[in-house]
């Protein structure tokens, strides 16, 4: 599922609806999709969304270091190049950065930001 947040105030941003969603109740709403926030709770929202994402860089930072592993053995060079050829995941703080953009820009505009 894809997710569309909108504003008149702005292009919108198309993001995968399970970091949608999660950013969604991070912005105080209940994740529901489609939904919206009146120009009046965008503001609020922008705050809530921005102290979530601090919060998930702080754990994120705060996490222990995964230990090395026992035993390094690989079922083939093939499988050992797979490995090292994934790319790191995109950690939530950075996907949330045009959600933030688009929100600061509705809350300046005063306007309503809409998500289906």
């Amino acid at each position: 599922m894809l997710v569309t947040f909108k504003s008149t105030a702005t292009e919108s941003i198309t993001m995968f609806g399970d970091v949608a969603v999660q950013l969604i109740r991070m912005m105080g709403s209940s994740g529901k999709v489609p939904s919206a926030l009146g120009a009046e709770d965008v503001a609020g929202a922008l705050r809530q969304l921005e102290t979530g994402i601090e919060r998930a860089r702080v754990q994120a930072h705060s996490a222990p270091a995964a230990p090395a592993a026992m035993n390094e053995d690989w079922g083939s060079d093939d499988q050992k190049d797979d490995e090292r050829e994934r790319e790191p995941p995109v950690d939530l703080p950075t996907r949330a950065v045009p959600l933030i953009s688009l929100l600061k820009r509705a809350a300046a505009a005063h306007a309503e930001v809409m998500w289906s």
